[in-house]
């Protein structure tokens, strides 16, 4: 997982629309942690995105295992037993 909490704060410089800085000012809004906040939700938006695409076909192949063979240890399991064995029926 993808953890921000502990970094150390870096001031840096951003150009931001002159209108909504000004509205988010009389809001009360804190400017620095609200950019923060939203940038490290879209950075690992983007980090699970690229992810999921790099390991598609992983993740494709271990799914039609899983649709074959049914899963892992199935048969010992005392719950969901109406769910199937994961297995596509023929």
């Amino acid at each position: 997982m993808l953890k921000f909490d502990d970094a150390p704060k870096k001031p840096t410089n951003l150009s931001l629309n002159s209108k909504v800085l000004e509205m988010a000012r009389e809001l009360g809004m804190n400017i620095s942690q609200t950019v923060d906040a939203l940038l490290a939700e879209e950075v690992r938006r983007r980090y699970w995105e690229k992810w999921q695409e790099e390991n598609k076909e992983a993740i494709e192949e271990y799914n039609a295992r899983i649709a074959r063979e049914g899963l892992p240890l199935a048969r010992y399991r005392s719950f969901g037993r109406s769910l199937g064995d994961g297995r596509k029926k023929d």
